[in-house]
Order: structure tokens, then sequence, then C-alpha cells
């Protein structure tokens, strides 16, 4: 089965399109990456995004409308995507574009993805999955993070590359990370994603698979990049690397009330903008020069998730997102966990670190398509795994012919 996966984080510079060929054999799933691509957002796009995203007011009209404009940009992506898969696609995964998350006293009330699948089904001619994350807090969860499902499977004990994981060529041998251990004594392994939001799934033999929202990975430092040097983003980390760790603000940061909150827990840009920075700035008593800024919210960043590893003696880290490719947060990572955790990317797992949450997506729609649930209870506290996803259709499944339209309606009495 192909699967063309989308996807569009909070960063919303673009979207990760990937193709992927499914094989089941037995409780085997094998999964072929058929190629990936990035297509960005021109800036137009994004200021219409960031628009609407809190704390700015908006309106039904602009919602509407770039909903309708993300779909034609879904849709193209798409088309690009069953390119990717040779011509033909059996499904596309969806998931839009969220703009806003509804958490109520860590109580996840709604969430909203903007995207137009009936544009994109109408585009490519296959059935379209979207609005993944409605299904689990319709039971309760949080509606994300949804990635553990993908994890779980990836990190699972017995998995082909374990070898490699442990003294293998990603390993290093020798660090002290191997003196931690699971419930059963097995060793810990994590899935980073440093995308806008930092989440982790943490995988150890004999327990629950974990996952949460740790804090903000890119979700402030773009904030800073667009406040201070009209840019999307501090390119390579190079302005952190040039600044100092300001000790008053970095003690602000770390005293948000949602580091301390016990999972399950989610979160995104309703809650990190750009005037939750602000704020923290203007609470201090004098100026901070821009560089320090970008070191101390990096910081922030290593060191929360730093801490949210060691919590679960965590001993093998694979991470992916656009934050592996800030060597400054890279390197203030490696530093945090020597001697305790092996950092590395999904790369060496024969997953792209660039496309990982988009083949996780096409994971996703794969379970969807069979009715099996996407979601971990033991992750986003929902009362029971839900099958993930509204289908848009395009037609009749895989092509199958239909029935001969009907002429008229005969109601039976």
């Amino acid at each position: 089965m192909k699967i063309v996966g989308l996807m569009s984080g909070t960063s919303y510079d673009g979207v990760d399109v990937v193709a992927a060929e499914f094989t089941a054999d037995g409780d085997i799933l094998r999964m072929r990456p058929l190629g990936h691509r990035e297509l960005g957002y021109d800036e137009e796009l994004r200021e219409r995004i960031g628009a609407v995203l809190p704390p700015h007011p908006t309106t039904v009209e602009a919602v509407c409308r770039l909903d309708n404009a993300l779909g034609e940009v879904f849709a193209d992506a798409a088309a690009l995507g069953v390119e990717l898969a040779g011509g033909r696609a059996d499904v596309v995964v969806s998931p839009g574009q969220t703009v806003f998350h509804w958490v109520d006293g860590g109580t996840v009330r709604g969430t909203l993805q903007l995207g137009a699948p009936a544009r994109v089904a109408a585009r490519v001619g296959v059935p379209v999955l979207s609005d993944l994350r409605s299904a689990d807090v319709a039971v309760g969860g949080q509606g994300a993070p949804l990635l553990p499902a993908f994890d779980a499977l990836l990190l699972a004990p017995g998995h082909p590359d374990e070898g490699r994981r442990h003294g293998g060529a990603g390993g290093r041998p020798g660090s002290g990370a191997g003196g931690r251990r699971g419930p059963t004594g097995g060793t810990v392994r994590a899935a980073l994603n440093l995308g806008g939001i930092a989440n982790l799934t943490v995988v150890a033999p004999g327990g629950p698979v974990l996952g949460y929202d740790v804090g903000p990975a890119n979700a402030l430092l773009d904030a800073a990049a667009r406040r201070f040097l009209d840019r999307p983003c501090d390119v390579d980390g190079i302005r952190a690397a040039a600044g100092r760790v300001h000790p008053g603000l970095l003690a602000l940061l770390l005293a948000e009330p949602y580091y301390a909150a016990a999972p399950p827990k989610s979160t995104g840009k309703e809650l990190f903008h750009s005037g939750y920075l602000d704020a923290r700035l203007a609470a201090l008593a004098g100026p901070v020069a821009t560089d320090d800024v970008f070191a101390t919210l990096t910081e922030l960043t290593a060191r929360t998730v730093a801490d949210a590893c060691d919590r679960h003696r965590v001993t093998d880290v694979v991470a992916a997102g656009g934050g592996v490719r800030n060597p400054t947060l890279w390197g203030r990572l490696a530093a945090l966990g020597a001697g305790r955790w092996v950092l590395r990317t999904t790369d060496e797992l024969g997953v792209p670190a660039q496309a990982r949450e988009a083949y996780a997506f096409a994971l996703l729609g794969w379970l969807s398509w069979h009715g099996l649930p996407g979601a971990v209870p033991s992750v986003t506290g929902a009362r029971r795994a839900a099958v993930l996803g509204s289908w848009t259709p395009s037609g009749p499944p895989h092509g199958a012919a239909g029935p001969t339209p009907p002429r008229r309606l005969v109601v039976l009495r």
C-alpha cells in the first residue's frame, strides 16, 4: 500500500512531503521510504498563518480564506507526493496546519487544523485522511503528540537495528549510558522531535509507552528571530553561539508551570508565542543583548529536554526535526547528555530526520485505513485508543467500480 504523508508543524515554514510503501507480514509492518521533499510557504502565506495564531485576534472570514489557501498548497504537496510514489498512491494523509489547541486547566477541549482536505482529494483523486487529532480529544485525550505510535514500533525491543543502537555505528561504547535500565532491566530508548515544540517518546521494556510535549524547541527562537532579526529563524544558531546565557531570563523562563505539570500534556503556540517572550523580557530589570536572548532560549530548550531524558533514565535518544540542523542547540544537548545518553538522528534508523513526522503520519494513515487505533492512551491520556482522522472520499476506494448511478428513489413502507 502506497501512502503519501504531509506535515506542516508549529514553525509553519512549509510542508514536508513523503511517500512510503507499507507491507504487512504478520505482526511486522515494513515501510519502504520512496522519497521526501520540502515545499516551502511563501512569505505572504506565513504572515497569514501567523496572523490567526494566538494571541492575535482574527475573524471567521480570515480563517475560511486561510483554510482554502492552505488546501491549495497541500494539494500541490500531495501531487508531488504521488510523483514520489511512482505516479500512484492509495491514500494521502494531510493532517493540516494547527492554528489552535484548546487547553483548559490541562484538559484539551478541542483542536483546530486548517487545510481544506476536499481540495487535496480533488487534485490527486485518492482518499484523504485529515483531522487526525479530534478523535483522541473526543475520548478524553490530549490529541497530541501522535508520533509515539510510530516511535513505539520503530524503537520496539527486538528491532533488527537494535544491535547498532548500542555500540554499533551510532552508539558510543563506554559512555556510561549503559547503567540505566527500564522497569524489567532493559535499556530505555527515546525519540525526540525538535520542531516548533519539542516532544519526547519513551519506550522502556516492560513499561507503557510514554510521550508528551516537553516545551518549546524552535517556537520561541523563531519568535525572537522575527522580533529582533526580521528573519524566520537564527540560521545554524549563529546568534545563539555568539551570546551568553542570561541567568535572570533563564530563571523566568524555567519558572513556567507547564514544565512541572505531569503528563499527559501537550502545548503549542497558544502558550509559547511572541507575546510570551516579550512579557518575560519586560519583567527583567534591564535590557538583554540580542545574542544573549538567543543563547538563553537555546539553553532553555536543551535544559528542558535533558531534564525530561534524565527523568525517564533514557539511554538512547534518536532525534529529528528542524532543530537537529541547529549546531548550537545540538551541541548543548550532546553536552548535557554526555555520559548518560547517546544522541543521534533518526537517519541512522533509515528515517530522514527532516521527514520523520511526515513518515509518521503516513503510518497513521495505514493504521486508520485498516481500522486500527493510532493514538496511544498511555501518551495522550485518552479513555481508549482511537482510530484517527476523518476521510474525504474521491470515489470508490482503490479504484473499485462503484454502483450504477440511481435514476430514482423508492421509499419502502
